[in-house]
């Protein structure tokens, strides 16, 4: 058994080295496919399944920043999906707002709702947090269903516009959406990368690793982990935006404690604290429940099963990085190698 998993880490962990050193082709080769499917003539349906999935990809981007660099895990994102989906939605229908401005309202308001959730994390850690941020959820979900002056409750909102750019409406018939989401996606990408590679982005991964180390070396805690919630929460509310464009209509169902565990699980399962596994994550975890839909409720005993699986052999994500320093090592040096030899001279000193 021992040996079977490490060949199974050595695999992926090859896989993810791989795509490490060579970002930037890697990049380019998935956004050029991406951006040539819908030249294939796919049906509307598989193009729908496309949008999502780049949907979820920047739900992730946003949720790995507090979860996966910052070590604040949060099970309550949903929240702020909603936010953003239904700030949107009602400047749009109500106040007569367009598109563009209520997208950057609806982000806006979702970060100042995670400064707020990011005060907690200044008393409370682990569990607690995450159960705070199941609360925060559950208290957003019950305002949107209760709030019938403003979401009209249970009801939803509904004949919500579509996204427009310019005035031309972005729908799947003529790939607008697709390549909008795209764009939003690529956008989001550079965004992270920039902020993990920067300051600030050392400063998350330290108080991830030894809160009470960052502290001492002068690390101003409590602002890095309020911010990395602010940054999340801005991501999210900007997706949700456009979710509740692309699906023109929304209800307190589309942002349930299942989204807010969905999302999770793409950072878990692609890899938390790295960029190239939440797409992959996405991939998997909103297109396998669509590939075994003809197995009805049955689907998400596999779609667990599968979740099991991971974690028991490859417990850091499918395209995690075992290695846990936050800087890159020079070049011509194997991290993995020098890893193995280390584990190796620890079991014969045991020995010994």
């Amino acid at each position: 058994m021992k040996n079977t998993n490490q060949v199974i880490d050595n695999f992926f962990a090859d896989i993810s080295n791989s795509i490490r050193k060579n970002r930037i082709i890697f990049s380019v080769a998935l956004l050029t496919v991406v951006a040539f499917i819908p030249a294939l003539g796919l049906p509307s349906y598989i193009l729908r399944i496309g949008v999502m999935i780049m949907i979820y990809a920047i739900l992730a981007l946003g949720l790995n920043i507090p979860t996966g660099y910052t070590g604040q895990v949060s099970i309550g994102h949903a929240g702020f999906f909603s936010i953003g989906a239904y700030t949107s939605a009602i400047l749009v229908t109500q106040a007569g707002w367009s598109m563009l401005p209520a997208m950057v309202a609806a982000a806006a308001i979702a970060g100042i709702f995670g400064f707020l959730l990011g005060l907690p994390t200044l008393r409370v850690s682990g569990t607690y947090l995450s159960i705070c941020t199941l609360g925060f959820a559950e208290i957003v979900r019950m305002a949107v269903l209760n709030w019938d002056t403003l979401t009209n409750g249970p009801m939803g909102i509904k004949n919500i516009p579509y996204p427009t750019v310019f005035g031309v409406e972005m729908t799947l018939r003529n790939y607008g959406a697709y390549y909008m989401i795209l764009v939003m996606l690529v956008m989001t990408s550079v965004f992270v990368h920039l902020i993990i590679n920067s300051k600030i982005g050392r400063a998350f991964r330290s108080i991830k690793e030894d809160e009470l180390a960052s502290m001492m070396m002068g690390v101003f805690t409590m602002k890095y982990k309020i911010l990395s919630f602010v940054l999340s929460a801005i991501i999210s509310g900007m997706a949700g935006a456009f979710y509740a464009h692309f699906m023109r209509y929304i209800d307190p169902n589309s942002f349930t404690f299942d989204t807010s565990i969905l999302i999770l699980s793409i950072v878990i399962l692609g890899g938390m604290g790295t960029m190239r596994g939440m797409f992959l994550g996405a991939i998997i975890l909103v297109s396998f429940p669509e590939a075994l839909r003809f197995l009805e409720q049955y689907r998400f005993v596999f779609y667990g099963l599968v979740l099991v699986i991971m974690m028991r052999y490859r417990p850091q994500g499918l395209l995690g990085w075992r290695s846990k320093s936050p800087y890159e090592f020079p070049k011509g040096v194997d991290p993995d190698k020098i890893a193995r030899g280390f584990n190796n001279s620890s079991s014969q000193n045991k020995m010994i």
